[in-house]
């Protein structure tokens, strides 16, 4: 009798509780982020609330929301959870269910476990995913370092970074929006 395992679907994966990506048939589950990544995250995707309600252009979505990536791309990933988001395409079919196809702009915040070489390498292999599914900006938030690396879909090898004293932008994915990092940055 065989024990093969069959792989992960995104049906699977919308009934798993928590933070979630589907990636090569495997369900990938992320631990709870602490109190200063969360706090992070949460004020961009507030800036990022107030620019769509102003603009209105886009859908700014907090941590949580499923991007559902059909066909799976050549890497196997299937979805994105990304720690804020801005959507322009069309909501989901199901308002229950994932958004379809990728963020225009993505928000990685880095927690606890998220330095050293192992986490670069994952990040870096999630921000060609982001860009091969169509997202135009990264920004790989660093709470230690006080900085955000802003990722370009044309330039993804090398990062706009900014630091305290300075904004960040996520052109040409969120036009005419910034965020000054002392807003964000503030322990």
């Amino acid at each position: 009798m065989s024990t093969a395992s069959l792989a992960a679907t995104l049906e699977d994966l919308a009934l798993v509780e928590g933070k979630a990506e589907l990636v090569g048939g495997r369900i990938i589950r992320y631990m709870p982020t602490g109190d200063v990544p969360s706090e992070i995250a949460f004020e961009i995707a507030v800036s990022l609330r107030a620019h769509a309600k102003r603009t209105g252009v886009g859908i700014a979505y907090g941590d949580g929301v499923g991007y559902a990536i059909r066909p799976p791309l050549p890497s196997g990933r299937q979805s994105f959870c990304p720690d804020a988001s801005y959507h322009v395409g069309p909501r989901a079919s199901n308002p229950m269910r994932f958004l379809d196809g990728a963020p225009i702009f993505a928000v990685e915040v880095r927690s606890e476990g998220d330095y050293g070489p192992a986490a670069e390498a994952e990040m870096a292999a999630k921000r060609a995913d982001y860009f091969a599914a169509g997202t135009r900006v990264v920004w790989d938030v660093n709470p230690v370092a006080g900085t955000i690396a802003v990722y370009r879909a044309n330039f993804p090898e090398w990062p706009a970074i900014s630091g305290r004293g300075a904004a960040a932008d996520a052109e040409p994915a969120v036009r005419g929006w910034d965020l000054p990092l002392d807003t964000i940055f503030t322990r």
